[in-house]
């Protein structure tokens, strides 16, 4: 993208671009072995499951699924040297594949001994965008980044060791507070499993406007809030999906949305479609530890705009001119 005189003020003044085929050199077998450990636990566990019961005897299919039980529940060493190798190595042909790139508006205004509550959008099929943030990509100046995911990813055989080295945790209030009184910056998709439910073909849903809860926490904490947007997501999968009440129903009750999605030759494997994440400048918060409702409400309506600008001013220049936004 080239850069005119305003985007070269932009750029002393603390802007930062990231682009994944250039800071992270690859091929195509490793970024498809990549792809392929990072998002197909769901498919194998499926494949292992109906093969056992397709082509073996009863007692080997029993004893998968005992195994597949075993690794739902078998504690994960999220220091584990072999999984962060493994998860670097899948954050940095991840990057390149797509590619992905990250746009920083003013990397000044993030500090390595703060942390910061980002406020990712859109969910999509996955919020596959969110690697550029990761502490293991190294892109953003941040040593401690945690992300907030469906607990329902940590009852997912295999899926739930790799998603815990890339630095994903369950989304509880719980975590939440102790992961940030920690020091951890925090990422999360605030519209989460009711976003996935109201997702178009053609335009980008942001399920925003009954979500306060991350912003009260925030200011609990005194933590800054941060809009980010991911273009180009929405378009790594095609996808469907059924509608009415009982399905949202369903999906609320088992904290996830079942839904149809194939990528490469009807695999897990996304198709190579380029993406932007663009991260904007922090929302400052003074600390309260017990805001009101109306205080609430008047810092939520502050990052709802200042995620509706963001997206405004950078659909454009990043190749979405006629893409709309909306805010649920």
């Amino acid at each position: 993208m080239a850069l005119g005189e305003g985007a070269e003020h932009e750029r002393e003044r603390g802007y930062r671009e990231y682009r994944g085929n250039e800071e992270f050199p690859s091929n195509m077998m490793h970024a498809m072995v990549a792809l392929g450990i990072w998002l197909g636990s769901i498919h194998l566990n499926v494949l292992l499951i109906l093969v056992s019961f397709t082509f073996f005897p009863l007692s080997i299919s029993i004893l998968v699924l005992g195994l597949l039980l075993l690794f739902m529940f078998i504690p994960i060493d999220e220091h584990s040297k072999l999984g962060r190798s493994l998860s670097r190595y899948i954050c940095k042909h991840a990057c390149s594949y797509f590619p992905i790139t990250l746009h920083v508006e003013d990397i000044n205004a993030f500090h390595p001994d703060r942390a910061y509550v980002f406020g990712y959008e859109p969910h999509s099929v996955l919020p596959i965008g969110v690697v550029a943030l990761a502490d293991l990509t190294g892109f953003m100046p941040l040593p401690k980044i945690k992300v907030l995911g469906s607990s329902a990813v940590f009852y997912t055989p295999f899926l739930r060791h790799i998603w815990t080295w890339l630095g994903t945790t369950p989304a509880t209030k719980k975590n939440f507070i102790s992961l940030l009184a920690a020091g951890y910056s925090c990422i999360l998709v605030p519209g989460g499993v009711q976003e996935t439910f109201h997702m178009e073909h053609g335009s980008e849903v942001a399920f925003l406007k009954t979500r306060r809860g991350f912003v009260r926490i925030a200011m609990e904490m005194g933590r800054p809030l941060v809009p980010v947007f991911c273009y180009g997501q929405s378009n790594v999968y095609k996808w469907w999906k059924p509608g009415g009440k009982l399905y949202l129903q369903f999906s609320r009750a088992i904290k996830f949305t079942p839904i149809y999605f194939r990528g490469l030759f009807g695999s897990p494997l996304p198709f190579r479609h380029p993406m932007h994440v663009v991260v904007g400048k922090p929302i400052e918060l003074k600390k309260s530890p017990q805001p009101t409702n109306e205080e609430v409400t008047e810092v939520h309506n502050q990052f709802v705009e200042a995620l509706r600008d963001l997206f405004e001013r950078h659909k454009a220049q990043v190749g979405y001119p006629d893409l709309e936004l909306k805010i649920l």
